[in-house]
């Protein structure tokens, strides 16, 4: 044997594909299309169904402040430059200011030149403001006080059991740089620990995805059950324009992930197909949040850039929230032909910049944005928001997905931008190709089913 063919890395042979029946993708695909047929045909049966999507997501919820806790302390503590963390921090919401502006306004632009409202006719005296707090539980949007004084949580134990993801992420940040600056053999024996509960979390998830598609299917079916395909119909225009305005955002996102961070935007699509059509199925982010975590993780992100991006971007970077709000409003107006002004136009944006921020969490949020927009404009009755209850659901899987994406490109931008993005394994990763060993990827095998 010859010294070139001693030296030579033996091959590995690549893991073996999983039997295409097992592949979590069309499992909720079929569950999705299940769900859509029981609601259709039996709308009653559909509706009661409910629970299944109710529960699965409560179950997701059940870790997420464990595991925001884990891989934010964790990562804080190996960055080591603390400075490094607070400019993340600063970078991403820099960052999640300008996308979420620019959304607005391209939200506002479609519904100008589309114009959703145009050619209904409906009468102020019909209209039922008792609707609206029916939907919202009579809750309101907190205030801007109120929202940054909600980060703070009044006991650490409080911030777990309410699932406060800002002041869960708080928490781990002071003590992620807490255990980076105390040092020493206590602190690394700390920290291995915080890193096999980690692996704990992740397996606890694998366990928890095995049902992910009953909970699609449920959610699925209460959906149509409850909201009828009917309302596609009656409310067509809107949703197109919602839909189309939801295109255009990824595509520049797409941009924008090629040109600050070198990231193909499509190859990622694939890469988590499975996590976006769980999202889709269940109309929710939070079900995805521990596996998107994790696979950033995987394709080159530093854990503290996905750690403190991804929990902040849930109430900071609403893109498909904000874009559906912009058109929304504009909607109403001219449901009750009221032609905005520019000046009206520029105060909604500046309305909803703020309302948008802490939609988060908050029971029917969309709806009390909405009126928190319209009573400030005056321009058309708050009660007209009632008009949206039949589409309001249709338009999730526009969010949803829109709201996931932009968070995903966020964190890897911020962390392009920090120096914090592996581009080799993320090259790898985004191709189908072995990604490097190591503690993340035995993380990721630890959800891997």
């Amino acid at each position: 044997m010859t010294a070139t063919e001693e030296t030579e890395p033996e091959c590995v042979d690549p893991k073996p594909r999983k039997p295409w029946y097992r592949s979590l993708f069309l499992q909720v695909l079929v569950a999705v299309v299940a769900g859509i047929a029981v609601g259709h045909f039996f709308p009653t049966l559909g509706a009661d169904l409910k629970p299944l999507g109710d529960g699965f997501i409560k179950l997701i919820k059940m870790i997420i402040a464990p595991l925001i806790f884990c891989v934010v302390v964790t990562g804080i503590a190996k960055v080591g430059d603390l400075s490094s963390v607070g400019r993340i921090g600063l970078k991403a919401i820099v960052y999640f200011e300008v996308v979420t502006t620019f959304a607005l306004v391209l939200g506002l632009l479609v519904a100008n030149l589309t114009r959703p409202g145009a050619g209904f006719t409906v009468n102020p005296a019909t209209l039922d403001p008792a609707a609206i707090d029916a939907k919202t539980g009579g809750g309101h949007l907190p205030s801007t006080k109120e929202f940054l004084l909600g980060i703070i949580p009044e006991s650490v134990v409080g911030a777990f059991a309410q699932n406060t993801l800002l002041a869960v992420l708080l928490f781990a940040c002071l003590f992620g740089v807490a255990l980076a600056q105390f040092g020493g053999g206590r602190a690394t024996r700390l920290l291995e620990l915080i890193e096999e509960l980690n692996e704990v979390i992740f397996r606890i998830v694998g366990y928890i995805m095995k049902v992910a598609p009953i909970g699609a299917f449920g959610a699925m079916a209460f959906i149509i059950g409850q909201y009828g395909i009917a309302s596609l119909a009656t409310f067509g225009k809107l949703i197109l324009a919602c839909y189309g305005a939801g295109v255009l955002f990824v595509l520049i996102l797409a941009v924008i992930a090629r040109v600050f961070a070198g990231v193909n935007l499509w190859k990622f699509i694939r890469y988590t197909r499975e996590e976006f059509a769980l999202a889709l199925g269940t109309a929710s982010t939070e079900s995805v949040l521990p596996r998107i975590m994790q696979k950033l993780r995987d394709a080159g992100n530093s854990p503290a850039a996905t750690g403190l991006v991804i929990p902040t971007g849930y109430s900071f970077n609403l893109d498909g929230a904000t874009v559906y709000l912009a058109i929304a409003s504009t909607f109403l107006a001219q449901v009750f032909g009221v032609d905005l002004t520019l000046g009206q136009q520029l105060a909604m944006v500046g309305v909803l910049m703020l309302t948008s921020k802490g939609m988060a969490g908050v029971p029917g949020s969309s709806f009390l944005a909405l009126s928190a927009t319209a009573a400030a404009l005056g321009a058309y009755p708050v009660a007209g928001v009632a008009l949206l209850l039949g589409a309001d659901r249709i338009m999730d899987s526009m969010r949803v997905v829109v709201n996931l994406l932009g968070n995903c490109v966020a964190t890897f931008v911020v962390a392009n931008w920090e120096g914090q993005l592996d581009a080799e394994r993320m090259r790898a990763t985004l191709n189908g190709r072995p990604a490097p060993s190591g503690a993340e990827a035995s993380a990721s095998r630890a959800y891997d089913h």
